[in-house]
């Protein structure tokens, strides 16, 4: 992946526009189209398209959501490493109170900025995923996320 602007908070998330919104768009259509034939010419043929259509859009979910959650299981075990290596010996003891999804918006966090949010966020100041990105200062770039 040639990107070259440096990852910050409000360029991270990775859309594929034939993927996200084409393909998409394609298979919300066809189910739109199952159910118009289904309601005006009813029929098994009709609710046999129908279902393979929902179906269609169930799978598209699907093959977003399984490798984004395999890749969460990744990021998570790097961030515990990376945790043990960086925070101090009484951080450490609490990094199992992270949960997973705060373990998954640390890792854009730098080094030397890490310690500062993990205690943020073990005091409870910061909660949300999206808050602990947003107060991330040294952003350290993930161009391979899935």
């Amino acid at each position: 992946m040639a990107d070259t602007a440096p990852q910050n908070y409000s360029n991270h998330a990775r859309f594929v526009p034939l993927f996200h919104f084409v393909t998409f768009g394609i298979l919300v259509l066809n189910v739109l189209w199952a159910g118009y034939k289904l309601v005006r010419f009813f029929s098994f043929d009709a609710v046999m398209a129908l279902l393979v259509a929902v179906a269609l859009v169930l799978l598209f979910f699907f093959c977003r959501i399984f490798p984004l959650t395999a890749q969460d299981r990744v990021i998570r075990l790097e961030e515990r490493l990376r945790l043990a290596r960086l925070l101090p010996a009484d951080q450490q003891a609490r990094i199992e109170e992270l949960r997973p999804r705060q373990l998954v918006a640390l890792r854009f966090a730098s080094d030397a900025e890490l310690p500062g949010l993990v205690a943020r966020v073990l005091a409870g100041e910061l909660t949300d995923p999206k808050a602990i990105k947003q107060a991330i200062q040294n952003w350290r770039a993930d161009h391979l996320r899935v």
